[in-house]
């Protein structure tokens, strides 16, 4: 069974901190897009990896609750996420958010259930 509170506080965190640090880096996106979006996309799967480590502490790792703990947090980090893109000082169309932000949220249930899947023999 989900640990429903832990998943949604560590969805929070799935958003924050890349959010965070895209800031941070984000005079990279004018120079060189794709270096920008490389290191974000990389972000993105390490914090993936930490969150997931996080989730599963003192748990037994299942496969199904690692993709459901990952599609919960594709869910908020695009309701997080797509307002700022759609409405927001960063507004863009609906296709150029998904193909170049909101895709890549995916890599949270991918992730989520192949990592589980080391474990298993």
């Amino acid at each position: 069974m989900m640990a429903w509170k832990r998943a949604v506080l560590l969805a929070l965190a799935s958003w924050a901190i890349p959010f965070a640090f895209s800031f941070l880096i984000f005079p990279l996106k004018k120079s060189n897009a794709p270096l920008f979006e490389t290191i974000i996309e990389l972000a993105i799967l390490i914090v993936a990896g930490a969150l997931f480590r996080r989730y599963f502490r003192d748990r037994a790792v299942s496969a199904v609750e690692a993709a459901m703990v990952g599609a919960l947090w594709f869910v908020v980090n695009i309701a997080l996420d797509y307002p700022m893109f759609a409405y927001g000082p960063m507004k863009m169309p609906v296709w150029t958010y998904y193909s170049e932000i909101g895709f890549v949220y995916l890599t949270f249930p991918a992730f989520g259930f192949w990592a589980s899947r080391l474990g298993r023999s």
